[in-house]
């Protein structure tokens, strides 16, 4: 597919089916990662607007055209939202590379599986009328119980910058199939192709206030959408930090949370793989795709010492040949990472983790050939104690940390040595030995002989500091509903009997 040229649009903020101008009327720069220009600008949303999207979702909800839909009804929405994201894949997905920094073959792939979970919750919000009265057996014949499924309200969706469009759908996807009117806040740094998704229901007919679109900073706009008193529910997904200020905020109105926060995920290499080249590429999947900035990362390679010496010098020449690029360039394999504040945390990190007495087998830097743009060379670094920082937090770049091991009881030790709990990996030939790790890794997602494939139809989450709740499949749809316990007493001609009755007049 060629890559056109295109200009950015300039969008307002999306309220009530309209674009409107911040109240305020501020805007924030939109800089280019991969030459640090600025490309365009977006509006900044402040409190008086997430006011004004708050009341408008609960219109929409009071409305028979989105508040009275059946999940069939909005099924026909979640549709044509998804063949018209389809029809503009090219356009979007040169908006995410110049927006976020990601290959546009990335950005590609991404924009697919937009698609593809939009038709997906289309499925699940049909098939939600079936289940929205559900019966359910009692003990006792004088009572009848059924439970509804009923949309929970307004929610509040934050979004990260590392997948724009897609990590906005995964919440946006099924909080619409459930009945839900949702509020987006995108993050600052990526917003382009979620403003975009604007325009896409304004033009398929979505109802006002079914969803709202601001963008802007933080504090500013993300704060007031979480303390918001008409805000029933925040899903997050995002830093840890900005998690536990986000699950304080919500505590203060007892407000449901699902947060999906960082990782320092393990890969676990044994020395009975298959082959020593494909190990060594979900190696480097794990951790180099999406140019490292995956909060699900296998960032921790722990290999058996027996095999350590020849799967590193083949993991070297691997790296070597990643090729690093403006992200729009044909077969670009790692490009920006998204800002600079990003790329001097990184580096900060592989200059520390120097300082502490790691070593820097490979990278550490910029690529020689790339001038301006916020390019770092795929990292690799060994000598590292459980102690150091490079091996305790999460980066979110392109830096992979390395520690060997001889037992399993070492490796399953070493792997669970975070505070995180997202993701973990394990390549060997020994599927016994796969089961063991699967049960003793502390992590809410499992790859075996694999690391990094994602789907729309198995749940995705973490334990421990990586957060709780669950994202996609049916899983994803239960956060935004309400279930409601109505029980019928069937004979009520017939007195309860339970105090003793006054004496009739």
């Amino acid at each position: 597919m060629a890559i056109p040229n295109i200009r950015i649009p300039c969008r307002q903020l999306f309220i009530d089916g309209e674009w409107r101008e911040p109240l305020k009327k501020n805007r924030l720069p939109i800089i280019n990662p991969a030459n640090e220009e600025i490309i365009g600008y977006i509006p900044a949303a402040t409190e008086e607007d997430v006011d004004i999207a708050v009341k408008a979702a609960r219109s929409a909800l009071r409305r028979d055209d989105w508040g009275s839909t059946t999940g069939a009804q909005r099924a026909k929405y979640l549709r044509a939202i998804a063949a018209k994201v389809l029809e503009k894949k090219p356009e979007l997905a040169t908006l995410e590379t110049i927006d976020n920094g990601k290959p546009w073959f990335e950005a590609a792939s991404d924009i697919d599986d937009v698609v593809a979970c939009f038709e997906y919750y289309a499925d699940l919000a049909e098939a939600l009328d079936s289940k929205k009265k559900t019966e359910v057996k009692l003990h006792l014949d004088s009572f009848k119980t059924h439970v509804l499924r009923e949309p929970l309200g307004v929610v509040g969706l934050i979004t990260p910058w590392n997948y724009p469009l897609l990590m906005t759908t995964w919440k946006v996807a099924p909080a619409l199939a459930a009945g839900c009117a949702a509020i987006l806040k995108p993050s600052e740094l990526a917003s382009i192709t979620s403003l975009e998704l604007g325009e896409i229901c304004r033009e398929v007919g979505l109802p006002p206030g079914a969803l709202s679109i601001l963008t802007g900073l933080g504090h500013e706009a993300g704060s007031p959408l979480v303390s918001h008193p008409d805000v029933d529910k925040i899903a997050f997904t995002g830093s840890g930090p900005t998690g536990v200020k986000i699950m304080t905020a919500a505590a203060q109105l007892v407000k449901p949370v699902t947060l999906e926060l960082g990782g320092k995920s393990p890969i676990v290499v044994f020395d009975d793989i298959h082959d020593v080249d494909i190990a060594v590429e979900w190696t480097l999947f794990g951790c180099f795709w999406t140019n490292g900035q995956i909060c699900s990362a296998t960032s921790r390679l722990i290999i058996q010492e027996t095999i350590a010496p020849q799967f590193l010098a083949r993991l070297l020449e691997w790296t070597k040949n990643i090729k690093i690029s403006d992200p729009l360039e044909e077969d670009c394999k790692l490009g920006p990472v998204i800002s600079r504040g990003q790329y001097e945390k990184v580096l900060k990190f592989i200059s520390s983790a120097k300082d502490e007495g790691a070593t820097i087998l490979y990278g550490g830097g910029r690529p020689e050939h790339l001038k301006k743009g916020y390019y770092i060379q795929p990292t690799i670094i060994t000598d590292v104690d459980t102690s150091m920082e490079i091996w305790k937090e999460e980066v979110f770049g392109p830096v992979l940390c390395v520690k060997t091991f001889k037992t399993e009881e070492e490796a399953i030790e070493l792997a669970n040595d975070t505070k995180y709990g997202l993701g973990a990996a394990i390549l060997s030939k020994d599927l016994e030995r796969c089961e063991r790790f699967t049960k003793a890794f502390q992590s809410g997602i499992v790859w075996i002989n694999c690391s990094q494939p994602c789907f729309w139809q198995p749940p995705w989450g973490g334990k421990k500091r990586s957060g709780f709740g669950r994202e996609l499949g049916e899983w994803s749809l239960e956060n935004y509903l309400n279930i409601k316990q109505v029980t019928q007493y069937v004979t009520p001609d017939e007195p309860w009997a339970f105090y003793k009755s006054p004496s009739k007049l």
